[in-house]
């Protein structure tokens, strides 16, 4: 009885494996593109960059995929879902590394099987940044304290948390930054009672209150200087508001707002009359690759909330002599909000001092719900700017960041469903040219990343968990 019974187990085994790895027979070539989920065609894709697993979204019983490239080929079956061996499409990219990859998608489809048009994957000689720091909070505000500060290896499915605000009373953890894509110089603030900024300096964390009197608040948005000794932000007074009609969810404007510089080695706060000014709001600075720049974003001020859509703000910059730790007394206008009738934010420098890529909407800074919130690259050698038709969609397209060659960035899109944030990858050439962006790959699933903001990338390992370090606690004074 039980060789029988092993028997009988061993025939449905065989069977379902047989049902699951069928190969197609009597193919019928349609014209219709394959209706995968994400969309992968046509994008180009780093060699170190984890499986493209996908599912078609039809009635598939089994699918064939088959991967073709110069050298190298590779085939999965599946159901609905292609799920690729890890090593055998690590080898396959590092092989065709530089060149073109064909796909060819066939499926069974109420009992035929159905041959798709081939689709491609252009393999970038370029890798990127192995891994990838983001904020973890529902796209509702009544859960504010329940986030999470995580990091996966996009060239592998490992994500593991960083920081918990349930292992700190439930305070809120926002604006988390790297100098220079280094998980040894990191900070991120944490709000609330006993909160203040945690800054990693090569492993050694100190709790700082980036604060004087001077300053309408503490630090909010802000950057590393290329040295590590500084870093540079704004100081905002904050509001939301909640739209009482349109299709709109949420607002959040600044009533004052100025910048300040830390200087970390010395404990000391260093702020300047240009840009503390009562008539004029200065949000979301950044330093230039080079360090010699401070790029932000400047508005004049309006009477809120009433004028809210009259709110916007132009790309500016100021210069900053390190050794001496000053502020230039001249700002420049690189982008003119009056000129474009829209408003700039966030501004970030490509590690190689070429381009300047910055976020544009139609007022405020608070772009993440607006669905004509686009992405442009200033090219800082000519002033040209590109609007990155490749690029955006037709929803919110924001909080953005580079790889440390400056050949990637990544960034967070509503596109799809308009409520959930996810990082797309875009490629983009020696010579500006930006390719189709393509979403975080996911092992099994196309997992939502949950409201994703504050991301960026990070090269190489970091440190330990911040949950896991000691803090010594420190006060920046002025």
């Amino acid at each position: 009885m039980i060789e029988h019974i092993k028997k009988l187990v061993l025939l449905a085994v065989v069977v379902a494996c047989t049902a699951c790895t069928s190969h197609p027979r009597q193919v019928t070539v349609v014209n219709e593109p394959a209706p995968i989920y994400p969309d992968y065609t046509d994008v180009t894709i780093p060699y170190n960059i984890a499986p493209l697993n996908f599912l078609l979204r039809n009635d598939a019983s089994a699918l064939q995929v088959t991967v073709s490239g110069r050298k190298e080929s590779l085939t999965v079956n599946g159901d609905r879902k292609v799920c690729f061996p890890l090593r055998k499409w690590k080898n396959l990219l590092e092989t065709e590394k530089g060149q073109t990859l064909t796909v060819t998608v066939t499926a069974r489809v109420d009992g035929k099987w159905l041959q798709y048009p081939a689709f491609t994957w252009q393999v970038a000689p370029e890798k990127i940044d192995g891994f990838l720091s983001y904020r973890l909070i529902e796209p509702g505000y009544e859960v504010w304290n329940t986030i999470r500060l995580c990091e996966r290896n996009i060239e592998s499915f490992e994500e593991k948390v960083i920081a918990d605000n349930n292992l700190v009373d439930g305070s809120c953890m926002n604006c988390h930054i790297y100098g220079k894509q280094d998980g040894n110089l990191t900070l991120f603030h944490l709000r609330e009672k006993d909160g203040g900024t945690i800054l990693n300096r090569n492993g050694e964390l100190r709790k700082l209150s980036l604060k004087d009197d001077r300053m309408v608040s503490g630090a909010v948005y802000g950057d590393f200087h290329p040295t590590g000794r500084y870093g540079v932000f704004s100081s905002n007074i904050i509001i939301p508001a909640y739209h009482a009609n349109d299709n709109k969810r949420l607002e959040v404007y600044d009533t004052a707002s100025d910048l300040a510089i830390a200087d970390f080695d010395n404990n000391r706060m260093i702020v300047v009359p240009q840009t503390f000014r009562k008539e004029v709001f200065e949000t979301f600075p950044a330093f230039s690759a080079d360090g010699n720049w401070i790029y932000y974003c400047a508005s004049p001020a309006v009477e809120l909330p009433d004028s809210l859509h009259q709110l916007k703000y132009s790309l500016c910059r100021i210069a900053f002599d390190a050794e001496k730790g000053e502020w230039g007394n001249r700002i420049d206008t690189l982008w003119n909000a009056e000129e474009h009738h829209a408003s700039v934010c966030f501004p970030k420098a490509s590690p190689d001092g070429r381009y300047l890529l910055y976020t544009v909407a139609d007022y405020g800074t608070f772009p993440i719900w607006r669905r004509e919130t686009d992405l442009k690259l200033m090219d800082l050698q000519t002033g040209e700017i590109n609007p990155l038709p490749a690029v955006n969609s037709d929803r919110s397209d924001t909080y953005h960041s580079w790889s440390s060659n400056s050949r990637w960035f990544v960034f967070a899109s509503k596109r799809g469903d308009g409520q959930y944030g996810k990082p797309y990858f875009a490629y983009i050439s020696p010579d500006g040219t930006t390719g189709k962006p393509f979403v975080l790959p996911q092992k099994t699933r196309n997992i939502t990343i949950i409201h994703l903001n504050h991301i960026t990338f990070r090269n190489y390992l970091p440190h330990q968990c911040l949950s896991m370090l000691p803090i010594s606690p420190g006060f920046i004074e002025r």
